[in-house]
């Protein structure tokens, strides 16, 4: 379903579980989950159908942010970090939620550290996934080539640098491989997944150059655990100790999973599900 957030944007919304549950003689209500997916320019099919699996201790919300896959399309100008972190409050308020908790992973992390920057009281709870705080250009071409060897790199420099269509192309055939040590689980998740090239592309090129958001994170006021594969080559582990380093140690946890890739639940989802199910019933 397509909800609008106000202003004639609507976004593509899925909702998993109920929000309401009978518990003896009341009706108990469950935590939100609202997950933001990777890219940009992807959807957010890719957290279907594992976090099924955690549809029994919260309601998932699952959303395509602004102008990505079914959401409506929007113009150029509105392909922003402040504008889809401002997304979360306006779903939120559309969909009544209070105190949600927000998910962000690998890009969608970025868009939720700027929502920390940017509404830190909103959220109960926030789970950095596999994300960066910069471009940190070097950490990723040495981190390609531990993986990939020289050619893996090349690869990456050019698209890393000279984002378009080309490089594009030839990183992702290249180098996709290379973001996980495990093969999919179910082969067909790729073709399932909308791309929206023209976003990605967009964001490479501009805002992601100069990406800064560790400084915002000092801001958070509520409980963040950040997460990290340690085999991760895009948004390398030592990107996810610095997020950690930069919030407030009140709030702050971490955990690291070795011999895993970008999206520990990909790689690892016996030990990824069963942190996220921790943090989300403390």
């Amino acid at each position: 379903m397509r909800i609008d957030i106000g202003g004639g944007v609507r976004l593509f919304v899925d909702v998993e579980g109920p929000g309401l549950v009978p518990d003896g003689g009341l009706m108990r209500e469950k935590p939100t989950l609202i997950c933001m997916h990777g890219g940009p320019g992807f959807d957010h099919a890719a957290f279907k159908p594992g976090f099924s699996c955690l549809a029994d201790i919260a309601q998932i919300v699952y959303y395509d942010h602004r102008g990505h896959g079914r959401s409506d399309e929007r113009p150029s100008s509105e392909w922003t970090l402040d504008t889809w972190a401002d997304d979360v409050v306006r779903l939120s308020d559309a969909l009544g939620l209070v105190k949600p908790i927000v998910l962000g992973q690998s890009f969608g992390g970025f868009v939720a550290q700027r929502y920390i920057a940017r509404h830190p009281g909103h959220a109960s709870k926030v789970i950095l996934s596999s994300t960066s705080h910069h471009m940190g250009m070097e950490r990723k071409l040495a981190a390609f080539e531990r993986r990939g060897g020289v050619k893996a790199r090349e690869l990456a420099e050019a698209f890393w640098t000279t984002p378009n269509a080309a490089t594009w192309a030839a990183y992702w055939a290249g180098c996709r491989k290379l973001y996980n040590t495990t093969e999919p689980a179910d082969p067909n998740s790729a073709a399932r997944t909308l791309v929206r090239e023209e976003i990605l592309l967009h964001f490479v090129a501009g805002e992601k150059q100069g990406l800064q958001l560790l400084p915002g994170l000092a801001r958070a006021q509520c409980p963040v655990l950040v997460l990290a594969g340690e085999e991760d080559p895009v948004c390398p582990p030592e990107d996810a100790r610095e997020i950690f380093e930069a919030l407030p140690r009140e709030w702050a946890s971490f955990k690291s999973f070795p011999g895993v890739g970008h999206g520990a639940w990909r790689d690892d989802p016996k030990a990824a599900y069963a942190t996220l199910r921790e943090f989300i019933l403390s």
